[in-house]
């Protein structure tokens, strides 16, 4: 479709059942993205006058629902995709050229052909979308040139993965584009993963890509990543009488990649001592029981992550069996116990390089003190600042949400929706 049939079609309401499937029902939800859609269109016609054929896409955000930290040691996690996304217009062009203007970003215009790594673009979107040509092309993509306009909801530091959306976005559009929708949601995962870790220069697990590819509720077992278990897990919060509410404590995590990457390297060096590679591998009797030596080699701060890890661990697991049977309590207790592991064991709360900084144990403590025996509260994504993830009773959503804001500021606390799809192609 032209720019103009796509404008006439999102004005006439042609797609508003698709806009009720990935951002909910209500007509406020689906009027407002209406208009975002038609100003994507309009921007993007602004900067790419010349375009022809369009396409548009969207990738969603994500919300870890239990699980912190596990998933780059092969263990276990539950995440969802939410209704917060980033969408892009595309038009193909003949020049070999892949130009992306991102709303808040600078212009990225890059060759796909020229897939070596550049020292100077590393933490850069530029870095993300080499990687990713570069990981079509080594399957056999011959990949093209396009212009894309990209828009996010996803706010740098919302805990909400906004990296990953724009990472499997991207890889999306390529194998759209130029590989007939050929890859799988894991195989685009996969290949957005590597692109963040070896050409952005972010260690981390594979969860946040696999969610966004996929869609809905998933409980993911990564015993073997290159084709990780996943299992659906049909829950709603709302019609159990819950909200998700995301409170975004206004630190932005963004520049915390070597704190990351510290968890990663230190659960890393105890399952090494343990002579494994990842810590979902060892024993955890084995693990306690060499614990005064793997002290020595590891360091204390090692330790306790790691036990994080065999705690939280089990923990997604069962937090899926009691999603699985619509057991809230006990889902809560597991999600209560995640979150003060956390806080004790795993220790990213904030970051230890600014101590004096620590929104997220300040929602924390205001969310317990709030909620008390109701509803659940945890450390939410990656940490070191960010935000917190609470399940408030409904009757209580609206009081949570203003003292939220009264600390935080208006608009910090905002209440989600679960996604069915993931990666997604908006057609008539």
């Amino acid at each position: 479709m032209n720019l103009n049939e796509f404008v006439n079609a999102v004005t006439s309401g042609a797609f508003d059942d698709k806009f009720e499937m990935l951002y909910g029902a209500s007509d406020r939800s689906v009027l407002r993205h209406r208009a975002r859609y038609l100003s994507a269109a309009e921007n993007f016609s602004r900067i790419y006058p010349q375009c022809g054929e369009i396409r548009v896409f969207s990738a969603p955000g994500r919300t870890e629902i239990g699980g912190n930290h596990t998933d780059h040691q092969h263990g276990r996690v539950i995440a969802a995709a939410v209704d917060t996304d980033a969408i892009a217009i595309v038009s193909l062009n003949d020049e070999n050229i892949i130009r992306i203007t991102s709303s808040g970003f600078p212009d990225i215009s890059i060759v796909p052909g020229d897939t070596a790594m550049r020292p100077d673009e590393r933490n850069t979107t530029a870095a993300l979308v080499r990687g990713i040509a570069a990981g079509f092309t080594d399957i056999g993509v011959e990949v093209g040139g396009f212009d894309a306009y990209i828009t996010s909801e996803i706010a740098p530091g919302s805990g909400l993965a906004s990296s990953a959306a724009f990472e499997v976005l991207t890889a999306y559009i390529i194998d759209r584009c130029f590989n007939a929708g050929a890859s799988s949601p894991f195989e685009l995962a996969g290949i957005a993963h590597a692109a963040e870790s070896s050409y952005y220069g972010k260690a981390s697990g594979l969860m946040d890509q696999t969610v966004s590819a996929v869609g809905g509720f998933v409980f993911i077992d990564f015993g073997v990543p290159e084709e990780p278990a996943v299992r659906k897990i049909g829950f709603d919060f709302s019609r159990a009488g819950y909200s998700l509410c995301i409170t975004n404590t206004g630190e932005d995590h963004a520049a915390a990649s070597e704190e990351y990457s510290a968890i990663t390297a230190e659960m890393k060096s105890v399952a090494k001592a343990l002579g494994k590679k990842h810590l979902a591998d060892c024993s955890e009797s084995e693990f306690y029981e060499k614990l005064p030596e793997l002290r020595k080699v590891c360091g204390d701060r090692a330790i306790l992550r790691a036990a994080h890890f065999f705690g939280d661990d089990l923990r997604a697991e069962l937090e899926a069996d009691a999603l699985s049977i619509g057991d809230t309590v006990e889902f809560f207790n597991h999600v209560n116990g995640s979150g003060r592991s956390s806080c004790e064991l795993l220790q990213n709360i904030y970051s230890c390089r600014e101590p004096e900084r620590q929104g997220v144990s300040i929602a924390l403590m205001m969310s317990r003190r709030f909620l008390g025996e109701n509803g659940a509260v945890r450390v939410h994504g990656g940490g070191f600042g960010g935000t917190v993830q609470a399940f408030v009773p409904n009757y209580l959503t609206e009081d949570y949400t203003a003292e939220m804001e009264r600390i935080f500021g208006p608009g910090s606390c905002r209440t989600h929706v679960i996604r069915p799809a993931g990666a997604y192609e908006l057609e008539k």
